[in-house]
């Protein structure tokens, strides 16, 4: 483990185990470095370099009362790399992650960039517009908010235990020390900062960077994913990226990281050694 400092004093923090090409994680909201343990672990003993840092307001990352957003994410993540010196690095990101990876690419070039995946990932936009007539209503948006305000460990609480692993599903057994391991991490941040995010992940539209990025990509989604929706995510990612692979899960959650794990990592290991 180990701290950067950003130009505007956020204290960054990062695990850094291994050696070998590396891949570097960005976790969804609102979570931390924490969630991606099951693949820290795997593509450890399989030789690489793995990295994952807390988004700012989030896990143990400095609780700031500004810089939610994509733009403040992006160059947090492009610090971290700058910092360790990463070359030919794989960047992977889930949900907001996702879009932050996307945002990085975008915003700050690809030069330490060899390849880039997108996991259940917001981009292009979730949020209904004129332009992106098939995106979720606003108002979801704002409910999850008014949630998070009203009352945020109940809200922390219902999100895993429902739609987010999707053991809202019939015939679908929750685990109960994975419902609060997403609590853990949640309730580890910043209100604030998981507030304005939910901004930051519904409202960013990533089309650009997409169109900006060249390295190869891999776009891997459940079909039942109920946070982020398949039909208005992936296959429209893989659209706008230039080299880009779609993989499409069917019946896998939104986390399906988590709960399916080793199809996952070993889908995500197949084409990274492809």
């Amino acid at each position: 483990m180990g701290t950067i400092t950003t130009t505007d004093g956020t204290e960054i923090y990062y695990k850094d185990w291994g050696s070998g090409q590396p891949i570097v994680f960005s976790h969804g909201w609102p979570l931390s470095a924490d969630d991606w343990d099951a693949q820290m672990l795997f593509f450890l003993h399989h030789g690489y370099r793995v990295i994952a840092h807390d988004r700012r307001g989030h896990g143990r990352s400095t609780q700031t009362s500004g810089g939610h957003d994509m733009d403040h994410y992006a160059a947090d993540l492009a610090a971290l790399t700058e910092h360790l010196d990463l070359r030919e690095a794989i960047h992977v990101g889930h949900s907001t992650g996702g879009g932050e990876v996307a945002h990085y690419i975008g915003q700050h070039g690809q030069d330490r960039v060899a390849r880039a995946v997108l996991v259940s990932a917001v981009p292009p936009i979730m949020v209904q517009t004129e332009n992106n007539p098939g995106g979720l209503p606003k108002s979801v948006f704002d409910d999850l908010q008014a949630q998070l305000a009203a009352n945020r460990a109940d809200f922390y609480r219902a999100l895993p235990s429902g739609p987010f692993y999707g053991y809202n599903r019939p015939g679908v057994e929750a685990s109960e020390a994975v419902i609060q391991n997403w609590w853990r991490q949640g309730m580890m941040g910043a209100a604030n900062a998981h507030y304005d995010g939910i901004v930051a992940f519904s409202q960013t539209d990533f089309t650009e960077d997409l169109r900006k990025i060249t390295v190869p990509v891999l776009v891997m989604h459940g079909d039942d994913d109920q946070i982020v929706p398949y039909a208005d995510s992936a296959p429209l990612t893989a659209k706008l990226v230039q080299n880009a692979t779609l993989k499409t899960y069917p019946g896998f959650p939104h986390g399906m990281p988590t709960t399916q794990a080793e199809t996952i990592n070993t889908d995500l290991l197949e084409w990274l050694q492809s």
